[in-house]
């Protein structure tokens, strides 16, 4: 039995052994700042910003190099207080890659020297059809009605199952205690920072949305990216997929990516 597959299976023991005696990773820390938002849960009031299919459009044509979407990187960091930590296990919400690994479906083998040379923006799909809601043990990973892919730190027992079922790689397990790699104080004390031993990724900034607010990477790109409601015709997300062409990560999959680019 190689290596991986024995810490596969420690891994899976562990989370029956989780399971069965209910234990589950604490995220936040009770009377601090980590608690003020109810993990799993987002109040919305009157000033929310609501959908019924939540959906991005990057116009990546808009953006002459890497250099353009590191604004948006620090703000998705600042936000959601995700640390920098110099390895490979270093945390990831919002990244760049370059394009066939973006788009490793694409079969185009003439495209112009810019597209396939330029850097792409990753985060998590947000999918109509998430498999990592599927084989999370403990509904740690849930899909919000609406289409919002949402975690509660508070139920990752840290089995990766998510990780290994999500696709495009929009998942980070921390190894490493990531409040040892963070400022104090923390950027953003509003939002829960996370411990060793949970999984974390982009939501969407389903928070900021409960407060009438935009998504960071959103508000940070300065009308490169667009977001709103897939299901309504009129919105800019609809309008932008009617007069542009667009594509999405593996469409092959059938898990029905809710991230589209404008190539």
């Amino acid at each position: 039995m190689n290596k991986s597959r024995r810490s596969f299976l420690k891994v899976a023991g562990f989370s029956v052994f989780a399971l069965s005696s209910g234990i589950v990773a604490q995220a936040a820390v009770p009377g601090t700042a980590n608690a003020k938002l109810a993990p799993g849960s987002y109040a919305k009031g009157d000033a929310a910003l609501r959908a019924r299919r939540w959906a991005m459009v990057i116009d990546t044509r808009k953006f002459a190099g890497p250099r353009d979407y590191e604004p948006l990187m620090e703000a998705c960091r600042q936000e959601h207080n995700v640390p920098s930590i110099p390895d490979a296990r270093n945390i990831k919400w919002f990244w760049l890659d370059s394009y066939e690994h973006t788009f490793p479906d694409d079969m185009n083998a003439h495209l112009d020297t810019k597209t396939r040379e330029a850097a792409y923006p990753l985060l998590c799909n947000h999918c109509s059809n998430p498999p990592c809601v599927r084989v999370c043990p403990t509904q740690a990973t849930y899909k919000m009605e609406d289409g919002i892919v949402a975690m509660d730190y508070h139920r990752c027992i840290g089995c990766r199952f998510c990780m290994a079922g999500c696709p495009y790689g929009a998942r980070s397990f921390n190894f490493k205690d990531p409040r040892g790699f963070l400022p104090n104080p923390v950027p953003n004390p509003s939002f829960p920072t996370r411990m060793i031993g949970v999984v974390e990724k982009c939501t969407f900034c389903a928070e900021r949305l409960a407060m009438g607010k935009m998504p960071a990477c959103v508000e940070a790109s300065e009308g490169r990216i667009l977001f709103g409601d897939l299901e309504d015709a009129d919105s800019k997300v609809r309008r932008a997929l009617a007069a542009n062409f667009s594509i999405r990560r593996k469409p092959s999959l059938g898990t029905q990516p809710g991230v589209y680019y404008l190539i």
